[in-house]
This record gives C-alpha cells, structure tokens and sequence, in this order.
C-alpha cells in the first residue's frame, strides 16, 4: 500500500502531466496558426507522449491498489508573440516537471517507497531527453533571429518527428518510450 504524502503527490504529478499535454496542445493551435505545421506536429508528439507519462502515473497507483484523484486542469497559456516565446515557455515548463520529479525522488526516499524509485529513476532520466530536446530548439530559433527561411527549414525539420508509441491510454506504449 502506497503512503500518502507518496498517493498525493503523484496524483498530483498526473494533473502536472496532463497540464504538460494542455500547453503543448495550445502551442500545436498557435503554430498551425502561423503556418508552421513542423512544430505543431512535434508539439502533436509532444501532446501525445505527456498523456503517457500521465498514464504512467496513473497505471502506478492503480497498480498498487490506490484510487486516482483526477485533478481540474489549469489553461497555462494559449498565445505567444513569437515561435522562440512558446519554445522557451517549452523549456521552462520542463525544468518546472524536472523539479517536480525531483521532489517525488526526495518524498519517496523519505517515505522508503522503494517501489517507486524505478518509476521516479526513469522520469528522472527521461526529463534530460525533455530539457535538452526544448532547449536545442530553443537555441537554433536564437541562432535563425528573423531570417524566414531558416525558420522554415528548422520548422521542416521539426516536423519530421516520429512518434512510435501507440495510444497513451495503452499500457503496451509504454515500453515504446524506452
């Protein structure tokens, strides 16, 4: 049985992880609507694999017995003045999840739940992958300044991701992300 400052803290780490998909969801709207389909098909991925972090959550607590207490969302922004703004609301919006995994570590190591450490240890790598993916993005926008044609090809390439994971509601997806 799952202790419960550990039981709220994660339900609370699900609404932070659904709230993730909500930005980005608005930042797909925003980048369709300055014609840049490549960020919003990698914000799109993005979206999709937030929904599975939340189920992971999720899928934990159900695991050991615990309900899930579904939180209200919070609509953390809708527009940007620019494709730099939302990648950089991006990136701080990860190192605000980074810190919120690191602070499910420290009460999970002060509640000795040893069986969520793995479930924390992956996070906890998966958000290097999340801060540096926001960040690169964030820096060649710096380097690109008002050029439109380099905003285009980098809008080109963003839009080559490729998520490979199934629904984020199947727990088979999960091990995609691995």
């Amino acid at each position: 049985m799952i202790n419960k400052k550990m039981y709220d803290a994660i339900n609370d780490q699900i609404k932070n992880e659904l709230e993730s998909a909500y930005i980005y969801l608005s930042m797909v709207a925003y980048f369709h609507q300055q014609n840049l389909d490549g960020m919003a098909h990698w914000m799109r991925c993005q979206v999709h694999e937030e929904t599975i972090h939340a189920m992971k959550f999720f899928d934990h607590l159900t695991n050991r017995g615990a309900p899930v207490v579904l939180k209200d969302l919070k609509q953390l922004k809708t527009t940007w003045k620019s494709p730099l703004e939302a990648w950089k609301d991006a990136y701080a919006h990860e190192q605000f999840i980074t810190a919120k995994i690191h602070s499910l570590i420290k009460i999970a190591r002060k509640e000795n739940d040893y069986t969520a450490e793995p479930l924390l240890a992956w996070f906890a790598n998966e958000q290097i992958e999340e801060e540096s993916n926001t960040d690169k993005v964030c820096r060649q926008l710096e380097m690109v300044g008002e050029n439109k044609q380099g905003l285009f090809m980098l809008d080109r390439e963003l839009g080559t991701r490729v998520f490979v994971a199934g629904s984020p509601f199947d727990p088979a997806a999960y091990n995609l992300l691995q």
